[in-house]
């Protein structure tokens, strides 16, 4: 079994392979609701402090602001922004 420290080492080794950091251009149709459930994982995610074993740990900074811009951009382009900011407040009530 690997400890933490391993796995973190893993994850730091994949996203350290040459071209990982290369852009790719990604043709996607999705409905609003997998925008929305998308966009809502993501934040999910990068909020969760993990246990040093998920990936999540293992990226920079500028990789989790990416992808909370690619999150950012779904709810944009579905027109779910207001929808999603509503939804964050209805979660922070209870």
């Amino acid at each position: 079994m690997l400890s933490k420290n391993d796995v973190a080492q893993v994850y730091d080794t994949i996203l350290s392979i040459p071209g990982m950091t290369e852009t790719v251009k990604i043709d996607l149709k999705i409905s609003r609701t997998s925008a929305l459930l998308l966009a809502h994982v993501i934040d999910r995610g990068i909020k969760t402090k993990g246990d040093g074993t998920s990936m999540l740990d293992a990226i920079s900074p500028e990789s989790l602001r990416e992808l909370e811009s690619l999150s950012e951009s779904c709810l944009s382009k579905a027109g779910l922004t207001d929808l999603n900011e509503r939804l964050k407040t209805l979660e922070a009530v209870k």
